[in-house]
């Protein structure tokens, strides 16, 4: 596993934090999916940082996922898992122009919306 430092490592953060408040458990009840994140910095596949989000615990994770295979595996860059975060890139759009690779259920992959993730407040 690479120890590259990554902006979204801020965000993973704060999912882990909301996880735990109210809206977060019944966005865990809600979807019950475990997900795995492969982050590069620049490239697809060159040194990724993996994150699993387990939505069947409600636990963020760095590393694999070590209870069998994660329900969908993403991969893409850390830019563009900024603006996936933050509503700002469509999940389609970007699987359809190759900027975001799915691995396991398509389907597991669709309930995986940028609705999950909280809103930042505004200041």
């Amino acid at each position: 596993m690479a120890t590259t430092e990554l902006k979204s490592d801020a965000i993973f953060e704060l999912l882990k934090r909301f996880l735990g408040t109210e809206e977060g458990v019944a966005v865990k009840n809600k979807v019950n999916l475990v997900y795995q994140f492969n982050i590069s910095p620049k490239k697809i596949g060159i040194d990724e940082v993996i994150y699993t989000i387990d939505l069947k615990k409600g636990e963020v994770i760095k590393g694999q996922y070590e209870g069998g295979k994660p329900d969908a595996t993403f991969s893409l860059k850390d830019e563009d898992f900024i603006k996936l975060a933050n509503g700002k890139l469509n999940p389609q759009m970007a699987f359809m122009r190759g900027a975001l690779k799915i691995k396991g259920s398509l389907i597991a992959a669709q309930k995986f919306t940028p609705d999950i993730f909280p809103k930042p407040a505004k200041l």
